[in-house]
């Protein structure tokens, strides 16, 4: 059964529309065949009528029978489902779309990291913008898979759009062809500057250059990137893992961060 907040419940519901029995405006064929093809889950299954038949109960009987990482699966495919509607509840307007959908992968987040799987809520949609949004969620699917090495080709196209996006917000030059550890480098530069931060985190982030700088090599002959004999899957969890925590520390010191926080 997962651990669920009371606020994580409560957002779940109300965004994808729950409350009057229905799971946003699919009908019960779609209920079922969304949760079989993209989870494999068969939600008809009479264990999880034991709430009432409703589409909101079966799913509510499905989170107290299920572990987080299903869980997880499940709410990441509903969420793309939602987007691809582009379903609102009550048919409202949401004035800032991207700040929903962080809320609400927030809590996937949450239950994927109760699942013991690699933490991605640093990934988020710095911008509007189908493109970046499509690239996050496939990354988000491939490690919530566990292919941790198919999201390393996709993790390296993220982290060049990211700093370059960095780079124009504090106004520093950055062009198309400078490769990754020198948009890092840049960017360490500015906040060296600008924040002043310790001697230990400034050491940290020089070694992050280094391993940016590798990253690179990664990306380009032991990814998917190319015909190439991948990563085995501990690195590539690895990999990532130490990629996205680089990626945390620098979208918690970005200039949008210390604006809306």
């Amino acid at each position: 059964m997962v651990a669920f907040a009371r606020s994580d419940r409560m957002c779940i519901e109300e965004l994808l529309g729950m409350g009057s029995g229905y799971v946003m405006d699919l009908s019960n064929r779609e209920f079922s065949e969304v949760l079989r093809a993209e989870a494999g889950i068969d939600i008809d299954d009479p264990t999880y009528a034991d709430r009432g038949g409703s589409k909101a109960n079966r799913l509510r009987s499905f989170f107290d029978k299920s572990d987080a990482g299903a869980v997880a699966e499940v709410l990441r495919a509903l969420w793309e489902h939602r987007e691809l509607r582009s379903w609102t509840p009550g048919d409202i307007v949401e004035p800032r779309p991207a700040e929903v959908r962080e809320r609400f992968m927030a809590v996937v987040a949450r239950l994927e990291r109760q699942a013991g799987r690699s933490d991605t809520e640093a990934l988020g949609s710095f911008v509007e913008g189908a493109t970046l949004e499509q690239l996050v969620e496939a990354i988000n699917r491939d490690v919530a898979a566990g292919r941790h090495a198919a999201s390393l080709d996709r993790l390296h196209t993220y982290c060049m759009k990211r700093f370059m996006h960095l780079l124009d917000e504090v106004g520093v030059p950055c062009t198309r062809e400078e490769p990754l550890q020198s948009r890092v480098g840049k960017y360490v530069r500015w906040l060296r500057e600008e924040t002043g931060p310790s001697a230990m985190t400034l050491q940290i982030l020089k070694n992050a250059m280094g391993i940016l700088q590798q990253f690179n090599d990664i990306r380009n002959n032991r990814s998917f990137a190319h015909d190439n004999e991948v990563v085995d899957a501990d690195e590539a969890r690895l990999i990532f893992e130490t990629v996205v925590a680089i990626l945390r520390f620098v979208e918690s010191r970005s200039p949008q961060s210390s604006t809306t926080g």
